[in-house]
């Protein structure tokens, strides 16, 4: 087989060779291609290296570059909650006497009304552009991150965000003297009176009341410092050069909280690497996407789906990094429109932080998914303290809304301070271990955060009549939103799998580690704790004596199936019964109240009931009517075509990378222990193609279908160990270059670290 990879690395080192002062943009059928600008900043063209972003759009006939980086923040506190009735047992007793409104105001009004804490714009830079004629072509190369617009005239711009350096780029080709850019700070200071607005909407950014930026006009170069709340402060720099009809520059956002460490700010920055020049950046920029590419790629005969998956890849490359923190929910490209981004930009952890790094690990990118991890172990003492001071309890819990800190934020408290977010997010810590096989990791990080959080559910808990543990209220995000009968008072199927996924996990890990007593301990706490509220006919219920009854956007209460994977088909019939009954049911209740996020999900959920028809359709759905042109996802529906009555559109990314996943579990699965090869794809996918996805135990796995056959597979073990493989192959009509043992319907290999296998069907 020769792979993919390798026929993008010759073609990549053709192109980079061909002229080495510019190397040569390679373009793909991929790409994001249109004849026009965008006119909205959300439709614009995405770049970005995890830190820093831009979108690159068309407003009032200037070409605009709204620049953004992921540590622009308001931090000032929520000062409700720094008060005697922060508390979850004062929320519990206002729950039970019936008061619950006093709980609304106390903890949810503030949320909406109050502008911060919350993430905030950058800047923008425009270009004035009415005078270059029509536009000949605008375009995104995913392969190489480079934005390129010509016009017919010939004139022509590049731009791209760095892939590891904090700077930005900008090229314009055949434009006259003195056509230099005009930075535009955000609308900070507009006179007229600010409106509050829902935290959907966004907020008027004047609410802030900060004073006036600064802008520093000097040769070639222009600086704008906004100072923020409490100190905070940030710089936007440009700098250009002009060589007869060619204009270079770039740029670079730099922050300053008083209580980190101090940087170089961004105009220091740019004057700097405005020495390197655009074509030597460039070039370094195009190895590091080179290299990322290079991971894992796809080829499937849906372009539709095909096409998104790349675009989805393309956005994590540009949204994650190792030492940034996790993709919030719009990442690097805040919202350019006078207002606050949708829900503030903060970190949810009710879905949107989980579901966005859902693809990172088949994917193998396992690189990139640790900056959310790290996140989480940099903000652990503030967690402990909100553990101590919301529950009053020993263990980890973590806030379901959080800061660029980790400080809570409230909302809607049931999510916002979710008894168990701590434990969904300890899922991403068991997978990477688990995907990578790092012990060390596992040791010093996995083990320590399930066990910390597996203390408090124990701390927490209570005993039901029965004897059984339980949660003195539990939610269901978001079912009823945020109103009392959101608090249930029996513990929900979303709480109580990731109660029980914790402890499971915590045996297995402690089991792994040799901690015997430790494991013992968690065995017996899963014990105590009673199994699934389950319809016979209708599968997976929101709580003992709650079925799924209304069409809803958040499919919590089938966490156990997906993606924790607590009620799998590998378990046997009972388990399949209730994976197609919930399914089933979920689809017959109807995508009334559904957004784009529901569909990436229930991709997934197909995928993993082995229904590649299903997901292809599911998964089709997302991309046509609930992505704009530029591929983000927007929640609402917005082609009117029956899918949803949500027609609204705030951008999040977390139902992109979703899809992603998706896709990726049509493909392998491997996460009942058994790697499972092309295990959910439509019958009329005969010819497919898939190079290093990752699977359970660290083996990176490629493999070919050629007219409804398997005909090569390769695999490598980073670490060593065994590798159980479905037998793809009819009966014996094989061959091998290892050793192996075979059953029924197994193949299984024993492999040393590094140690490669190739398997091929007989001709």
């Amino acid at each position: 087989m020769r792979s993919l990879a390798t026929l993008l690395t010759l073609f990549w080192v053709i192109s980079c060779t061909k002229d080495n002062s510019e190397p040569i943009i390679t373009f793909g059928k991929h790409d994001l291609v249109s004849k026009s600008l965008a006119e909205s900043w959300d439709e614009g063209i995405p770049l970005g290296n995890g830190v820093i972003g831009a979108l690159v759009w068309e407003k009032q006939g200037r070409l605009r570059m709204s620049l953004d980086n992921v540590n622009l923040w308001d931090l000032r506190p929520m000062e409700n909650l720094n008060t005697p009735d922060y508390k979850f047992s004062w929320v519990y007793e206002q729950w039970k006497n019936d008061n619950y409104a006093e709980v609304q105001n106390r903890f949810d009004v503030p949320y909406d009304n109050l502008p911060a804490p919350s993430k905030i714009p950058g800047a923008a830079l425009e270009f004035e552009i009415e005078g270059l004629g029509d536009i000949a072509s605008s375009r995104l190369s995913i392969k190489d991150a480079v934005c390129q617009i010509k016009w017919e005239n010939g004139t022509e711009f590049n731009s791209f965000v760095h892939a590891t350096a904090n700077i930005g780029w900008f090229k314009f080709k055949g434009v006259r003297e003195g056509f230099t850019p005009v930075l535009i700070p955000p609308a900070y200071n507009l006179e007229g009176k600010s409106e509050v607005e829902s935290p959907v909407a966004g907020q008027d950014l004047r609410r802030l009341k900060y004073p006036k930026g600064n802008v520093a006009e000097e040769e070639k170069s222009i600086t704008y410092t906004q100072a923020g709340w409490g100190g905070f402060s940030y710089v936007v720099s440009v700098k250009w050069v002009q060589k007869g009809e060619a204009l270079e520059g770039c740029w670079s956002i730099s922050t300053d909280f008083p209580s980190w460490e101090k940087k170089p700010n961004a105009k220091t920055v740019v004057q700097e690497k405005i020495k390197d020049g655009y074509a030597k950046s460039f070039q370094e920029h195009k190895q590091w996407w080179k290299q990322y590419w290079d991971k894992s790629s796809i080829n499937i005969p849906d372009e539709v789906l095909e096409k998104q998956w790349y675009l989805e890849q393309y956005k994590f490359g540009s949204a994650a990094r190792d030492g940034a923190p996790p993709i919030s929910l719009q990442a690097v490209w805040t919202a350019d429109n006078g207002k606050l981004p949708p829900w503030k930009g903060d970190y949810h952890h009710d879905l949107n932080t989980q579901l966005s790094y859902w693809p990172s690990y088949s994917g193998n990118h396992l690189d990139l998914e640790n900056g959310y991890l790290e996140w989480l172990l940099k903000n652990k003492e503030t967690f402990k303290k909100y553990t101590k001071e919301y529950y009053e309890s020993e263990g980890l819990a973590v806030p379901g809304v959080t800061t660029l800190t980790g400080e809570p934020m409230g909302g809607w408290i049931q999510y916002a301070f979710g008894p168990t977010v701590s434990g969904w997010l300890g899922q991403h810590f068991y997978l990477h271990w688990r995907y990578s096989m790092d012990r060390e990791f596992l040791k010093e990080k996995a083990y320590p955060w399930i066990k910390e959080v597996a203390i408090f559910f124990e701390d927490i808990s209570v005993k039901n009549d029965l004897g059984f543990r339980k949660l003195p209220i539990s939610a269901s995000p978001e079912t009823h939103n945020n109103s009392r009968e959101a608090w249930f008072g029996e513990t929900t199927n979303f709480d109580l799998a990731i109660i029980r996924w914790t402890y499971e996990k915590a045996e297995e890990l402690a089991l792994e580690l040799r901690y015997n007593k430790d494991a013992e301990r968690w065995k017996n706490a899963l014990k105590a704790w009673p199994y699934f509220a389950i319809d016979e006919n209708e599968g997976l219920m929101l709580a003992p004596g709650y079925p799924y009854a209304v069409s809803h956007r958040h499919f919590s209460h089938l966490l156990a199936i997906h993606p924790l994977g607590l009620i799998d088909y590998a378990k046997g019939d009972d388990d399949k019964a209730i994976v197609n009954n919930t399914i089933n049911n979920l689809i017959n209740k109807g995508p009334d109240w559904w957004t784009g996020y529901s569909y990436s999900w229930l991709g997934n959920l197909q995928a993993r009931a082995f229904d590649g028809e299903g997901a292809a359709k599911t998964l089709r759905i997302f991309s046509e009517n609930f992505c704009l042109p530029n591929s983000f996802h927007v929640n609402g529906e917005q082609h009117n075509r029956g899918y949803s009555k949500m027609k609204y559109r705030p951008f999040t990314l977390e139902g992109n990378f979703a899809f992603a996943s998706a896709i990726q579990e049509m493909l392998i699965q491997s996460h009942s222990g058994v790697v499972k090869l092309f295990p959910a794809i439509p019958a009329d996918w005969i010819n497919i193609k898939f190079e290093n996805l990752r699977t359970y135990g660290a083996f990176l796995v490629s493999a070919e279908m050629e007219e409804g056959l398997v005909t090569e597979i390769e695999i490598i073990s980073e670490k060593g160990g065994e590798l159980v493989l479905e037998n793809p192959f009819d009966n014996d009509d094989f061959t091998c270059d290892k050793e192996f043992q075979k059953s029924t319907d197994k193949i299984v290999f024993n492999l040393n670290a590094e140690e490669k296998v190739v398997v091929k069907a007989k001709r």
